[in-house]
Order: structure tokens, then C-alpha cells, then sequence
């Protein structure tokens, strides 16, 4: 396996676990927060893609498919054009309220996105600098990591919180 096939098949990963939390639910269930303050599996779902989407397309110098492909119409949620889910308040985590076919509809898309960026990659481009703003500055290499497990995380916890909503039916 060579490192493009190892990129693929880890970010697929995140792409199936969705598939499966949002089998059957509908806008409610997507919805729930169990706690004022939490997140909901919609909002979860919505931002590691959003998350995914931006962050790649950045680091690869490529478009956005959330606007370039009209996502963002789609969805019609009252944020800026750049909102991808970080430092969003309570209020804004509940104004996410879509049903589900969009947000696989929204994660297939930037899945398939993902695997034909990635297998544009090769291992030289790893160590190249997409982000000044920190310290060390962010290689290609660690900007991936990052979205994976960032993606990962937020799908597990969609799970969780499809596993107390199944609870409580």
C-alpha cells in the first residue's frame, strides 16, 4: 500500500461511519442535543464536512465544493459563506435543521472530492507548508492527519448520539 492508498482509505473511513449513523433518521432525530449545549448529529455531520471540504480544498488549491458546486444554496443555512462549524454558538449548532439525504448528499460529494485530490498527492507534497499561521507552520502532511482525526472523532460522536436517540425509542 502506498501512501496515496493509505490517505484514501483512511478518510474513507469517516464516509462510511456517516452512511451509517444517518440511516433511517429523520430531520428530529438529526437534530437532538442532549444537553442545551451539545452538538446533534446534523450539526456533527454538516460541520467534518465542512471541515473536510474547506481544509482540503485550501491546502490543495482547489475550490470549495460547498460553494462551487452549490451546497451552501442547498442547504440554506443563515451563515457566512466561509462557516465551517468552528466556534459556533448553541443557537447556530441548532440552526442546522436539514434531513439527511442532503447531508449525505453533502459528504458523498466531498468523499468522492477527496479521493481524487489525494490521489493527486504524492509523497514529496507532504512536507510542503499550507499554513504560516501557527507554530510550526502546518505541512500538507499534518493538515491531513488533522481533518482525519478531527472527521473521525465528530463521526464517532454522531454515533453516540445515535445510540442514546435509539435508547430512548
Amino acid at each position: 500500500m502506498d501512501t496515496r492508498e493509505l490517505l484514501i482509505d483512511s478518510f474513507s473511513r469517516t464516509g462510511e461511519v456517516v452512511r451509517e449513523v444517518l440511516e433511517g433518521l429523520g430531520v428530529e432525530d438529526l437534530s437532538f442535543r442532549p444537553d442545551p449545549e451539545a452538538n446533534s448529529i446534523g450539526w456533527l455531520v454538516w460541520h467534518l464536512t465542512r471541515v473536510q471540504d474547506d481544509h482540503l480544498a485550501g491546502a490543495l488549491g482547489k475550490e470549495q465544493l460547498w460553494l462551487a458546486a452549490g451546497w451552501m444554496e442547498r442547504f440554506g443555512l443563515p451563515f457566512a459563506p466561509e462557516a465551517h462549524g468552528y466556534g459556533q454558538t448553541s443557537a447556530e449548532v441548532a440552526a442546522v435543521r436539514v434531513p439527511a439525504e442532503l447531508l449525505a448528499g453533502y459528504n458523498a460529494a466531498v468523499a468522492a472530492e477527496t479521493v481524487r485530490l489525494l490521489g493527486e498527492v504524492s509523497d514529496g507534497e507532504l512536507d510542503r507548508v499550507v499554513d504560516e499561521r501557527w507554530d510550526p507552520p502546518v505541512t500538507l502532511g499534518v493538515r491531513l492527519v488533522s481533518v482525519l482525526t478531527d472527521g473521525l472523532q465528530h463521526a464517532g460522536q454522531a454515533a453516540y448520539l445515535r445510540g442514546l436517540i435509539q435508547r430512548q425509542a
